[in-house]
């Protein structure tokens, strides 16, 4: 389902703490072998990442993302590392997505970087991954405020990510229609599944989950 995968690995001393202060996830406690999702954010809280983090040692840590991406990951977990005792690097992806994969990544309302997640635009809330993907127990990290904000204030956000039913002509960027009024936009699309960012106040489809 998710395709080819960017991986950025980061190793040495201070990986964890350094990694934890980061992202969106809480990183404390994790044993060799396992996973968690998370965010990495801008400091205004829009999305400049969506990764999976393995430890794969004590202190090593990988974090694979859409192919594509990883470079942009890299360069977003590098800005901040200043006298950090942790070594940073990128293999990129090989090979091209499947697609078998694609059409049971938007059967199952799993959003992609660059096409649901647009880097610098997209805010957690809405995604339907702050339920895997978010700490709100955690200490501070760049972007908590705006997270932190409409989870406390219990605010919807503008747009909530939806599985949709389309027909077989149906293409990205086509609108979303409800009735004569269009409440949005089809981002992924293979028939007969479809996602789509739907407007504040419309029910169109199914709000995705994770």
């Amino acid at each position: 389902m998710l395709g080819p995968r960017d991986v950025v690995v980061v190793e040495g001393a201070d990986a964890l703490t350094y990694l934890h202060s980061q992202v969106s996830q809480d990183l404390q406690g994790m044993e060799v072998g396992e996973r968690r999702w998370t965010f990495v954010l801008e400091p205004t809280g829009k999305i400049e990442s969506l990764a999976r983090v393995t430890r794969s040692g004590d202190d090593r840590y990988e974090l694979d993302t859409d192919a594509g991406f990883g470079s942009a990951l890299l360069a977003r977990i590098d800005r901040f590392k200043i006298r950090v005792a942790a070594d940073t690097s990128l293999t990129e992806a090989e090979g091209e997505a499947d697609p078998a994969e694609e059409r049971a990544r938007i059967a199952a309302g799993w959003p992609r970087l660059g096409i649901e997640l647009v880097p610098g635009e997209t805010i957690p809330a809405g995604t339907g991954l702050a339920g895997i993907a978010v700490s709100f127990t955690k200490g501070c990290y760049p972007g908590q405020e705006l997270v932190e904000r409409m989870d406390s204030r219990d605010a919807q956000a503008p747009r909530t990510l939806r599985r949709v039913e389309v027909g077989g002509d149906a293409r990205p960027g086509d609108p979303l229609v409800d009735g004569d009024v269009e409440v949005g936009v089809l981002t992924s699309v293979a028939a007969p599944h479809g996602l789509a960012w739907v407007k504040r106040g419309h029910e169109v489809g199914e709000a995705v989950a994770f």
